[in-house]
């Protein structure tokens, strides 16, 4: 049996907390810069399976693709480590300012992975400029607006909706590194991962790194967005929700349920 129980789980995730925490600033730019392109790329599939047959739930099915490529690889995709590094301060094996050095420079190289493959789809999608119109073009923009604009227009009301959605998509998301390690072959944990990512993209919540990718590739493609409505509209409420989700919901609640109990003495 290959299965792995959840006290060991959450013991290995710990573990690997402190591992991230541990890297050097150039591995960890480097790890998270190919994972933001590699999600960069499942989220293209996606939308390739959508349009090409109509239906967002094909895009959803075969989105997972990405994130499992970047688990397998042990690359640094800043959602998933809101919950593991979390979780090793919690079990005490790393520290407050080692967790944001790992988690701020993972950002910064998630964001640059994803415009670079922003700049070479957009260039691709449009052939070099020469196509201003598909059905690529249009979903990328669609959905551009709709993580921006929309939200924008309702406001307040708006930005709790957008807050929310964020919060249901990292709990989903650093569920899927969960399940990574509650397997000890390949693919065991391809299947287990595959289960939780299907359900957040497939209702359309808010992943941080997805939006590095969606956002700007629609500005670039002729979206009527600003970048200050990508900023205030959506990645930021977007990423403090993401860690919020993975930390608290994740990280702290496994944290919880299988922390040793200590031993009365005497």
């Amino acid at each position: 049996m290959d299965y792995v129980n959840l006290n060991d789980v959450v013991d290995s995730m710990a573990n690997a907390g402190k591992s991230k925490a541990e890297l050097s600033v150039g591995n960890i730019l480097i790890k998270s810069g190919l994972a933001g392109a590699f999600l960069s790329f499942a989220t293209t599939l996606a939308y390739t399976g959508s349009t090409q047959t109509g239906l967002d739930i094909v895009g959803a099915l075969i989105f997972p693709a990405g994130f499992v490529m970047i688990l397998l690889l042990s690359l640094e995709l800043v959602t998933g480590s809101f919950a593991l590094l979390p979780l090793a301060k919690f079990r005490e094996k790393t520290t407050t300012q080692l967790l944001f050095r790992n988690l701020t420079w993972a950002f910064i190289g998630n964001l640059f992975g994803c415009l670079f493959y922003a700049v070479l789809y957009t260039i691709s999608v449009t052939k070099f400029g020469h196509v201003t119109d598909s059905l690529m073009i249009e979903k990328i923009i669609a959905v551009a607006e709709a993580k921006t604009l929309s939200y924008k227009a309702d406001g307040i009301d708006g930005m709790i909706v957008l807050v929310v959605n964020a919060i249901l998509c990292n709990w989903m998301v650093t569920t899927g590194v969960v399940m990574n390690f509650t397997s000890k072959s390949t693919i065991g944990k391809i299947a287990a991962m595959w289960l939780p990512i299907f359900i957040f993209f497939a209702q359309g919540f808010e992943h941080s790194v997805v939006n590095m990718f969606v956002i700007p590739t629609g500005m670039m493609l002729g979206a009527d967005i600003s970048f200050s409505d990508w900023w205030l509209w959506n990645q930021i409420p977007v990423t403090i929700a993401n860690f919020l989700s993975g930390s608290l919901l994740t990280g702290l609640a496994l944290h919880i349920i299988t922390k040793p109990k200590k031993t009365l003495k005497g």
